[in-house]
């Protein structure tokens, strides 16, 4: 189930009215329901992989469980490397398997010895790169007893499968929802209301940006062969913003549902392309992830905290299993372990840190520093972005020599270009929105509430309808694929 489609704007409100006016009265039956609701919304797409998140939740429910009682520290470890085993082993079969028999079967035809390997028809859960890190930042937590085991199953199970961002996002810490789940719940009518805007600019980010944007990304990725430098310019920026809307989009409409039903969730994207540089675009960029592989994998490896070699492995190995994460194909590698380049020297010179503030904070227009800054971070991610799009890695290559070459200075010529303009325009009022509402947690999270109330909801109609005048046809979000 889509969180741009109809079935989804009947199953909202259905939910909403039975968690407020049937089960309100008791935290047990609210749980029960979003379990229930979870599971519904999930087997929208395929009712087979619920056995994978139930067998994921029972599993992780039972070694917390067991932790709870044991005191021997060797016993808490194999507990905790079953947990880890089983769910990235889960991940690591369905996400994963045929690029590793590909590439096992390339290395040795490499050295003369074929090897016949068959491949299999894995298909790929939606979602379970996320509610696999959630469940493991449980056992994780646990195990480190910054967290107490939980004993009610069916608050766990809710935790795990929480329809807003099962399937992209947030990725949750347990220390963060899973105490949300114990306590009472009372309707607030000002967060529903916070939620319901957020909720809005997502549908735009998603339906009128993304969309949008996604059609000219595809035609022009799709055929880059035939296209100009200056053209292939134009798709890399369309992607570019394609995938913020519609990630970002997603992310907005979660945590704004979540509000409705009285959960707080941790904020995911922080305007990431008004960052001054690539260490302040990771921190603003996909958050809960950023985050989860700093405390669960790069503190633990060492961090920061070592000689120059160590700090270089480090950030290396963060970055590409970052881009790993995202998808089975070399040219998600070659993006993790390009923006790890882009990172290094800051990380090497002390610079990481060097903007922690939010860019032209107070005033209405950056400084020619920060316009230079942000404007060269914004390229190198574009450039980064190519490689996150490309088919494979020829793909990527082609695309690239495109564009340098002397069709750069011609002007973009591509079916739909007319299009494309409107397109454009819809993209730079977007960003001027996003500029103006950079301090907020969200982009109209401030500035409609500093309008007078016919402005606000004239403001509030002109997204709705063009929410509804530039939608395309329903598409899938992006990270569904991860």
């Amino acid at each position: 189930m889509h969180f741009n489609s109809i079935d989804f704007a009947i199953f909202l409100p259905v939910v909403f009215m039975l968690y407020w006016f049937v089960t309100r009265k008791s935290v047990k039956l609210q749980n029960a329901l979003i379990v229930a609701a979870s599971y519904l919304f999930y087997g929208w797409w395929d009712w087979r992989f619920l056995s994978l998140i139930l067998f994921s939740t029972a599993g992780d429910y039972a070694v917390g469980r067991k932790m709870a009682g044991e005191s021997s520290q060797t016993k808490r470890k194999i507990l905790l490397g079953v947990s880890v085993a089983v769910n990235l082993g889960f991940l690591g079969f369905f996400k994963y398997y045929n690029f590793f028999l590909h590439n096992f079967s390339t290395a040795f035809s490499l050295f003369g010895r074929g090897i016949e390997a068959n491949s299999l028809n894995v298909i790929l859960p939606v979602g379970i790169s996320f509610y696999t890190f959630q469940t493991l930042s449980y056992t994780i937590d646990v195990y480190r007893r910054k967290l107490e085991p939980v004993k009610d199953f069916v608050a766990f199970s809710a935790f795990v499968s929480f329809f807003p961002q099962l399937v992209a996002g947030p990725i949750e810490r347990a220390t963060n929802l899973l105490p949300q789940f114990h306590k009472e719940r009372t309707f607030d009518y000002s967060s529903a209301v916070d939620g319901m805007r957020q909720i809005l600019w997502g549908l735009f980010k998603k339906i009128v940006i993304a969309d949008n944007c996604a059609k000219y990304a595809n035609v022009i990725f799709n055929n880059s062969a035939d296209y100009t430098g200056s053209t292939l310019v134009l798709g890399a920026l369309f992607f570019t913003f394609q995938i913020y809307g519609d990630f970002s989009g997603y992310s907005d409409i979660a945590i704004g549902t979540s509000r409705l039903f009285g959960f707080n969730l941790m904020r995911n994207f922080a305007f990431p392309y008004f960052s001054r540089d690539i260490a302040e675009f990771w921190r603003r960029w996909h958050i809960s992830l950023s985050t989860w592989f700093r405390d669960y994998l790069y503190i633990p490896m060492g961090g920061s905290r070592g000689g120059t070699w160590l700090k270089i492995r480090n950030i290396l190995a963060i970055f590409i299993v970052s881009g790993f994460w995202h998808g089975a194909n070399w040219t998600f590698i070659v993006w993790g372990a390009l923006n790890a380049a882009y990172f290094l020297p800051l990380l090497l010179t002390k610079n990481n840190r060097a903007n922690l503030d939010i860019v032209a904070q107070g005033k209405l227009l950056p400084d020619i520093k920060e316009s230079s800054q942000m404007l060269l971070t914004f390229g190198l991610t574009v450039f980064a972005w190519i490689f996150f799009r490309a088919e494979n890695m020829g793909h990527a290559v082609n695309y690239i020599s495109g564009i340098f070459s002397y069709t750069l200075f011609t002007a973009p010529d591509f079916p739909g270009v007319g299009g494309a303009l409107t397109t454009s325009i819809l993209v730079a009022v977007f960003v001027l929105i996003e500029w103006q509402g950079r301090e907020g947690q969200y982009a109209i999270a401030n500035v409609c509430l500093t309008m007078k109330r016919p402005l606000r909801y004239a403001m509030y109609y002109a997204l709705l309808i063009a929410v509804f005048w530039f939608g395309v046809k329903e598409q899938q979000f992006i990270y569904f694929q991860f």
